[in-house]
């Protein structure tokens, strides 16, 4: 008997934006798809319409399009198993959820919310440890295990609102293997009758995705770890149905943390640090509040991608950085932690600068192009070619080149008052004044090697060492103590601009030293 196809797939709410850890989730699918020769099928699962939201999906295919993740089957590739939206595939819940009750796995459930509220009162008064409807509180409920068949025949009739739900039998060992945990075992009297069939006749995720995975031919549901404790209860509904056989394999990702690792990571945390955990920004349609996005804040996708791959997964080597063809070749769920990924932004920020590193310098340029425009700033396509060689292996984003650069713009008004504390003497006046006159008479090209030796000839012919003076000389260009190549910086600025500049900082800072 050949071994199926390997096929799974990422399956999201259309509820607002992805969050990191479901971006996580989509990678991981994709990497396994990937490396097994299998396909990915991108499933919306929107059946508690209460909760959907416009734009959601459109967000979520534009997510994974960004990271480079891509869809084998879903609702705009279309595909064999189409429709891909769960609203859209309705009647065949009902199908399966009655055939359920046919067979005796399954019951109506007639109660209303004030029954049910009564019975989670009743059993916490009588110190009971889990609320739940199951095989002895179901037969104290209205429903049609204690209706006799001609009263649930009226009341379906007459068109009384329902549910139907899971009969959970109480004496059953569920086992199954999770292919990061390892053999899972719970006995079903710890699982609750879930509700199979909502009373607008919508199903709920237990039954949806169940039928789904089957009708689709998933191999491998890839998913996070908050999905676990339904886990027995699927695994029951796949016997149920009478696909124990087909069922596909489980593997249930650790949970994303909060940076200092104290629970589950969450918008908040995101807010309070000030840290994108959305892979795009996103506007709440109803209250117009903005969510920073991976991409707006300037992250670039192999980097992000990058960055939530080792968010609980590792090669077994000291390899960090990998690109997408190197994390598919690499990728195992025997390298998956158990254990919950502290989510570290100082990391993605180091992932996004090894990145940019790799970047040609036209990429780089192009991308800041409109960003200086944007500051009505206009340079040649050279000027911001030697900006990018300048400041390039300096920053961690692109946008960050445009504020690091902007003293090449505009000359400083003002000096680090520890560096001109320190260093601007007697000496450095000196120094200042002779680089001045030697610059102003000097008509070879104002070129990065030609300076250097122009001051180094200036700084012997006044008998001044050239490692003493060259911190006042960058203090007086640039108004910092420390920064990218100076020489660099003065062939950008070009002579009359470094000449204006000694200027202003001889008249600035004398005034502020006493002269021997």
């Amino acid at each position: 008997m050949s071994t199926p196809q390997v096929r799974v797939r990422f399956a999201p709410s259309p509820t607002g934006p992805l969050h990191a850890g479901g971006v996580r989730t989509a990678l991981y699918n994709y990497l396994f798809a990937r490396q097994q020769g299998g396909q990915m099928l991108l499933r919306i699962e929107d059946t508690d319409q209460n909760r959907y939201v416009p734009g959601a999906e459109a967000y979520i295919l534009e997510a994974l399009q960004w990271l480079g993740i891509e869809i084998d089957e879903g609702p705009h590739q279309g595909g064999p198993h189409a429709p891909y939206r769960q609203s859209e595939r309705k009647p065949m819940y009902r199908e399966y959820a009655e055939k359920l009750i046919r067979e005796g796995k399954a019951y109506y459930a007639f109660d209303t919310p004030e029954q049910l509220d009564e019975m989670r009162k009743r059993l916490e008064a009588a110190k009971v440890a889990a609320a739940q409807y199951n095989a002895i509180t179901r037969m104290e409920m209205t429903n049609s295990l204690t209706l006799s068949a001609e009263e649930t025949a009226g009341r379906l009739a007459s068109g009384d609102p329902y549910v139907i739900r899971m009969k959970i039998s109480p004496k059953e060992d569920i086992r199954f293997n999770d292919l990061i945990r390892g053999w899972v075992v719970v006995h079903s009297s710890q699982i609750d009758d879930k509700v199979l069939l909502k009373s607008d006749g919508m199903p709920t995720y237990h039954l949806a995705n169940i039928v789904d995975d089957h009708l689709m031919g998933i191999t491998h549901v890839i998913r996070g770890e908050e999905w676990l404790p339904s886990a027995p209860m699927h695994v029951l509904l796949y016997r149920y149905l009478g696909w124990e056989s087909t069922m596909p394999q489980f593997a249930h990702l650790p949970l994303l943390l909060k940076p200092d690792g104290n629970g589950k990571l969450s918008k908040r945390d995101a807010d309070l640090g000030g840290f994108p955990i959305f892979p795009l920004e996103w506007t709440d349609p109803n209250t117009g509040d903005k969510a920073r996005g991976f991409r707006e804040e300037g992250y670039l996708p192999g980097a992000t991608a990058n960055f939530l791959a080792l968010l609980g997964w590792n090669a077994g080597t000291e390899q960090e950085i990998f690109s997408m063809d190197e994390l598919i070749s690499a990728f195992s769920f025997d390298r998956v932690h158990k254990a919950g990924a502290r989510f570290d932004i100082q990391k993605a920020n180091w992932f996004n600068q090894q990145y940019l590193k790799q970047l040609s310098e036209a990429e780089v340029t192009s991308s800041l192009k409109p960003l200086y425009q944007e500051k009505n700033i206009a340079l040649t396509d050279e000027q911001l070619s030697q900006i990018v060689h300048l400041l390039k292996d300096r920053v961690h984003f692109v946008k960050e080149i445009v504020t690091e650069s902007l003293f090449l713009f505009e000359a400083p008004e003002t000096y680090d008052p520890e560096v001109t504390l320190k260093k601007w003497n007697e000496e450095a006046v000196n120094a200042i004044s002779g680089l001045k006159d030697a610059f102003v008479g000097f008509e070879g090209d104002f070129v990065a090697h030609d300076i250097k030796e122009l001051i180094s000839k200036t700084m012997e012919t006044l008998g001044i060492k050239m490692g003493k003076i060259m911190q006042a000389l960058r203090l007086a260009v640039t108004g910092a103590g420390a920064g990218p190549d100076l020489m660099i910086i003065m062939e950008i600025l070009g002579k009359e601009e470094v000449v204006r500049r000694l200027e202003n900082a001889l008249s600035r800072l004398s005034a502020q030293i006493r002269l021997a």
